[in-house]
């Protein structure tokens, strides 16, 4: 695996304005990824996680720190290639448009002729379990279905690094176990460097190499876990004395953070 998929993240500082002053969301937050693998971002609900995502996609910027791919510094979307496909919380699929056109979009902004980009995207279909669903509307696909489109169109784009920001968090809670499992056997086939935040602890435990827990607001890390289950990973798995030992740890440090936010008026787990 390429180093342009290594991912370094080193003392972030960010802060929004409200009235009367600012909210520092960010608190020289500092974690890496390394190319090929697996790492998850949990923490209380408002602490930051999207807001980190989004200096790494490019989105927004920090006031303090630096964030590198592959050991360039990131620049705002637009001024220079996209060095990370990002996937949001929910599908975004047009409705007007055929699941491969959606598949497409990624490719088309980046300036892929339409035809070559159908024939990248066309090419991972039997890989996503989406044959013959070429020429359907989102709305005749079922929720996990949607996903897994949504993450096609995420992957095909051929950039080092993937942002997974809650990708299965809509989702019923079978078909959400269903897709942890695919999700889990397209990248051991792929190897991509994944980056993905999850509330569910299990998930980040069930699919991650490393687990990044930030700090209630103004984040830090609080600490990083490592994840050393054999893979490929099965559902039995999820009972073993080891997997159970993390996810007591990871609870632990949440309901900690939880109480410290609601100590200081702070959002609350």
């Amino acid at each position: 695996m390429s180093d342009q998929a290594r991912v370094d993240v080193s003392h972030l500082d960010k802060s929004f304005p409200i009235r009367g002053g600012s909210r520092q969301v960010l608190d020289g937050v500092s974690f890496h990824a390394l190319p090929g693998e697996f790492v998850s971002v949990i923490g209380p609900s408002g602490c930051g996680k999207s807001t980190v995502f989004n200096i790494l996609a490019g989105l927004d910027t920090a006031e303090e720190g630096r964030v590198e791919i592959g050991g360039i510094p990131v620049e705002p979307a637009g001024s220079s290639p996209a060095k990370c496909a990002y996937m949001p919380q929910k599908d975004l699929l047009f409705p007007w448009r055929t699941v491969l056109d959606n598949t497409t979009l990624g490719l088309e902004v980046h300036g892929v002729p339409r035809k070559e980009a159908r024939e990248r995207a066309r090419a991972l279909f039997p890989v996503f379990g989406l044959s013959g669903f070429e020429d359907a509307r989102p709305s005749q696909m079922s929720g996990g279905m949607r996903q897994r489109a949504a993450v096609l169109r995420t992957v095909v784009q051929d950039l080092p690094l993937l942002l997974l920001d809650e990708p299965f968090g809509a989702l019923d809670s079978l078909t959400r176990t269903e897709m942890q499992n695919w999700l889990q056997q397209v990248w051991q086939q792929y190897r991509w460097t994944v980056l993905m935040i999850t509330h569910d602890i299990r998930e980040a435990i069930y699919l991650s190499d490393r687990v990044i827990v930030l700090s209630a607001r103004p984040a830090t890390v609080r600490r990083e876990v490592q994840v050393d289950l054999p893979r490929p990973r099965d559902l039995e798995a999820m009972t073993s004395p080891e997997f159970v030992a993390i996810e007591h740890e990871l609870l632990e440090i949440l309901h900690e953070e939880s109480r410290r936010a609601l100590a200081t008026q702070e959002t609350p787990l």
